[in-house]
């Protein structure tokens, strides 16, 4: 079982990536393709999806984001790709807090979650999930996240610098030059 892919964007489609690890180079649908640049250092967390019909991977930036993908796959009449249709609109963060809510309204604006859909999702997972913890590096840096959002770089982008910093590194300055060289890096 695959866990996670780490590498270089090559391809980016309006339902896919393309990451490739050096010998070979992994087509991966995601929730949000827009999010990703050619060229981009990347890491994704995968789930392997594997039916009668199809086999292929589905990639998420963030732990947290699998595991909301992974909870869906448990709902009732949910299946891969309506699964991360949905995720395509929120955050899991939002997707959890909806659901502990019982907000169907929410869940109905969410890309392919109809009424039905919507009150299964709160009838089968409300009380019974388990939010991951955020990663390290997802809590850590909050001012220089702020600061290369600002100069414009995405999410996935300064998620992959920051995750090439030395471990325990705390002082901002140095570590937000050493983020733009990375993000330097990776635009040549």
């Amino acid at each position: 079982m695959i866990y996670s892919l780490q590498g270089i964007i090559v391809d980016v489609t309006p339902e896919t990536v393309a990451i490739d690890l050096g010998q070979i180079a992994y087509e991966v649908f995601v929730p949000r393709p827009q999010e990703f640049t050619l060229g981009q250092n990347a890491k994704l967390y995968v789930e392997e999806i594997l039916t009668q019909d199809d086999h292929y991977l589905s990639g998420f930036q963030t732990k947290m984001e699998k595991d909301a993908f992974v909870s869906l796959l448990r709902v009732k009449g949910i299946g891969p790709k309506t699964a991360l249709s949905a995720l395509s609109g929120t955050t899991p963060e939002e997707l959890f807090k909806a659901i502990a809510q019982s907000d169907a309204k929410f869940l109905k604006k969410l890309p392919g979650i109809g009424p039905k859909a919507a009150s299964q999702i709160i009838l089968d997972l409300q009380g019974k999930l388990v939010e991951s913890e955020p990663k390290k590096d997802e809590r850590e840096f909050p001012i220089i996240r702020a600061t290369l959002k600002q100069l414009g770089f995405k999410k996935a982008e300064i998620d992959g610098a920051l995750s090439t910093l030395p471990e325990g590194a705390k002082d901002d300055n140095d570590s937000l030059r050493l983020a733009l060289r990375s993000l330097r890096k990776e635009m040549k």
